[in-house]
């Protein structure tokens, strides 16, 4: 049996539920012979978190993804120390707060590039926080340029080829060229994590896939791909892609626009879905919701969504797929 993989959690925002989420997936799911776990924040908010949910583990200070203790009963926290106890209030959005966080991810974005760790996850920011922070506008800024988001729930799997763009600037970026780059991106993700020739639903823009759209880009696109030998169908009428897709048909559906997709997997199956980066060369996830301030420090936060991006960062990062996902 080789070495097992390092996966490392960017916390989140500390005032917010994150520290929570993390603390309690590691604590009540963590399965020790999959992986090498630790957290990347405050140690503080990390104690507290575990405080306030009452979890019998306690979290325990690491320079490095080395300093692991597999036999420790307990979560690793890096610490950077960027963070005083005394600048940040939990349930509270705040510019120090922000300014951590972004440090925190670019903490492990360097750990990655290094091979230090072969995945990372990223707990709920606040965008309000990250406003504050001066470095960055939007959430939309920490995303890596050239990446794509893959939403991944227990029946369905989509990735938009626009994201936060109004709907009528959609149109002008269906293109063929966006659209092989995306398929080409998704199908060469899919066979490094694990799921060879899969196969790859592309839905239209118009209803019924009747639109000038679809004759003079998306299909064209599509061929393109198929000449490659890529396994892709479409373009598919909107209001039938994701069923197909649930019922197996697919092993993704390409989308063209944010709420096209998200719409019908927040239908289908918002608790324990997860965000992949589609197009680095390391596993990176988020969670699909917020920092949900109003309920911090109260040891309330379901853990659902966080549990399930680390076994499906276990898996990724293996070449073992998607674990309980759709086949």
């Amino acid at each position: 049996m080789g070495a097992l993989p390092v996966v490392a959690t960017v916390i989140g925002d500390p005032a917010g539920i994150g520290p929570e989420v993390c603390a309690k997936a590691l604590a009540l799911d963590r399965d020790p012979r999959s992986a090498r776990h630790l957290l990347i924040g405050s140690i503080d908010a990390v104690r507290l978190a575990v405080a306030a949910s009452g979890i019998a583990c306690q979290a325990y200070p690491v320079r490095s993804p080395g300093d692991i203790d597999d036999a420790a009963d307990g979560i690793a926290v890096l610490d950077p120390g960027n963070l005083p106890r005394v600048a940040w209030s939990v349930g509270q959005a705040g510019a120090a707060s922000g300014r951590a966080v972004i440090e925190w991810i670019e903490i492990a974005e360097g750990l990655a590039r290094d091979g230090q760790i072969q995945a990372w996850i990223m707990a709920p920011v606040d965008s309000s926080s990250l406003k504050l922070s001066g470095k960055v506008e939007s959430i939309d800024d920490l995303q890596p340029e050239g990446t794509y988001l893959l939403r991944v729930s227990p029946s369905l799997r989509v990735v938009p080829i626009t994201e936060h763009i109004a709907i009528s600037a959609v149109p002008a970026s269906v293109n063929a060229s966006s659209i092989s780059r995306l398929i080409e991106v998704v199908d060469d993700s899919f066979q490094r994590w694990g799921v060879p020739d899969a196969r790859i639903g592309v839905a239209g823009l118009n209803p019924h896939a009747m639109g000038m759209e679809e004759a003079a880009e998306i299909a064209p696109a599509i061929e393109r791909a198929r000449a490659a030998g890529r396994r892709v169908e479409g373009p598919v009428s909107p209001d039938s892609i994701f069923r197909l897709a649930i019922e197996g048909r697919y092993d993704v559906v390409v989308s063209m626009y944010h709420d096209q997709g998200q719409i019908a997997l927040k239908t289908a199956a918002f608790e324990g879905a997860c965000t992949i980066y589609v197009g680095l060369d390391y596993v990176r996830l988020t969670v699909p919701h917020g920092s949900a301030m109003e309920i911090a420090g109260k040891g309330v936060a379901q853990h659902a969504s966080m549990a399930a991006a680390m076994r499906m960062a276990e898996s990724l990062c293996c070449g073992k797929g998607f674990g309980d996902g759709p086949p």
